[in-house]
């Protein structure tokens, strides 16, 4: 779609878009079959009235309607995002219906903007970064963890269960949603720790109800059932074990790979701190206000996500509340401050992007996308294809902006050890309160689900 921008007075904006006339004809066929499903015509079942006994039925200008009152949100959202506006008022919208599905259409939006952020000069901060050291004894931490991913579970009779137990385990919360044959690793983190020392010393059958501490003070039990008991039976630490886990014939090679391996690791994650630590740092210099709506907006995906992560697993949201000792309130809290601080990141990025006249061409985009398939020819030609048919290629470009222009914030702060960075952070000075809650860093182009 094409789109005009007019600037009617500071942070807002009308756009005039306009729309071709296949997603008009798409429009109202779709609108058509919304329509024939809820019209009762005589002689026909729901869903199968013909168009032009529709048209007479219920005119010509109610089916337009529908389509254009069904799409035009969307129509609207596609057309802001490519001209990267963020809207933060209901659009007030104008148009005539259009007449036919022949020709393209067109129609003006006027709403209110996120105004974008005037970056700081960033070759003046000052941002911490650590060096890449192996902590000592990671090596032989992830030989143990090698050595006990290769062991194998063995039933447990006669015996309560211990620490370092795998349990297939049942839930039920207080209001009665329930979780079955759940596995375990008691140990592992993933439960509350009440929980996990509820379960030491039950029998495989045995149920037990176990209170625990939610983190606003309140209480809540979950009973819990164990249905089985097993533990890892580990192999020695010695050639024969590298053999069977690795691809390495003795216990040196196979600690000398995992040494470099962890190396690179920890080299990327130190970069990958950095990063972070040079974009929030630009975020707080540059004074970043982000607008309610947009960051609401953002919190209702992420919540969405974070509940379709847990229903793939088959858990519900109430009983990960259980679980994970939170109120409800207080995971819509975190949240939302994790949607404002990556939208913090996005802006300024976008910010920085401009001021240094970024700009990414098809091309690139078609090059990223033959890179990250991972495979030359048809289908990667397909892949392309259906991404310009989507009008994905627009969100693409934006990504790669604001990479291209965290790179070079990254190449141009002043990095300092990351031990003065953190002493720094302990001295409170006014207006450098930070939230309590941990957030999940925004990298352009990462899944935001907390």
């Amino acid at each position: 779609m094409e789109a005009n921008v007019v600037e009617l007075a500071e942070s807002r904006v009308r756009l005039t878009v306009e729309v071709p006339s296949a997603d008009i004809k798409h429009a109202v066929e779709h609108a058509s079959a919304d329509l024939a499903e809820r019209t009762k015509v005589p002689g026909f079942r729901a869903g199968k009235v013909p168009m032009p006994v529709l048209v007479r039925r219920i005119g010509k200008e109610r089916i337009y309607t529908e389509a254009v009152e069904t799409h035009i949100g969307g129509w609207l959202r596609g057309a802001a995002a490519g001209k990267r506006l963020r809207p933060v008022s209901e659009p007030r919208f104008e148009y005539e219906l259009p007449a036919s599905t022949d020709s393209g259409w067109s129609f003006d939006a006027e709403f209110d903007l996120q105004p974008l952020p005037k970056p700081t000069d960033w070759r003046k901060l000052e941002v911490g970064k650590a060096d890449a050291e192996i902590p000592e004894g990671l090596v032989e931490h992830e030989l143990d963890v090698l050595r006990s991913s290769v062991a194998q579970l063995v039933p447990v009779e006669g015996r309560p269960v211990r620490e370092g137990d795998t349990l297939v385990v049942d839930f039920v919360g207080d209001e009665g949603e329930e979780s079955r044959d759940q596995v375990i690793e008691l140990g592992a983190g993933k439960l509350a720790p009440e929980l996990e020392q509820g379960l030491i010393g039950a029998m495989a059958g045995e149920s037990r109800e176990i209170p625990f501490v939610l983190t606003d003070g309140g209480s809540a039990t979950v009973t819990m059932t164990v249905k089985e008991i097993m533990e890892k039976e580990l192999s020695p630490l010695d050639d024969e074990l590298a053999r069977a886990a690795s691809e390495f014939e003795t216990l040196d090679e196979l600690r000398s790979d995992i040494k470099g391996r962890l190396q690179a690791q920890v080299e990327a994650e130190c970069e990958v701190a950095f990063r972070e630590a040079a974009v929030d740092a630009l975020v707080d210099a540059s004074k970043v206000e982000v607008h309610p709506v947009l960051v609401e907006e953002r919190a209702r995906i992420l919540l969405a996500n974070l509940v379709r992560s847990l229903e793939r697993r088959g858990m519900n949201l109430d009983l990960y509340l259980q679980l994970t000792g939170q109120e409800a309130s207080q995971l819509v809290e975190s949240v939302r401050i994790e949607a404002q601080h990556s939208i913090a990141r996005e802006l300024v990025l976008e910010a920085s992007a401009n001021k240094l006249g970024i700009e990414i061409s098809d091309s690139e985009i078609e090059q990223l996308v033959r890179e990250q398939s991972g495979s030359g020819g048809e289908d990667v030609d397909e892949l392309v294809a259906e991404i310009w048919r989507q009008g994905r290629q627009e969100e693409l470009r934006e990504d790669m902006r604001m990479s291209a222009a965290l790179d070079r914030v990254c190449d141009e702060v002043k990095p300092i050890p990351l031990a003065q960075a953190q002493a720094r952070e302990q001295i409170w000075t006014p207006g450098k309160e930070k939230p309590a809650s941990a957030t999940k860093l925004w990298t352009p182009g990462s899944e935001e689900t907390p």
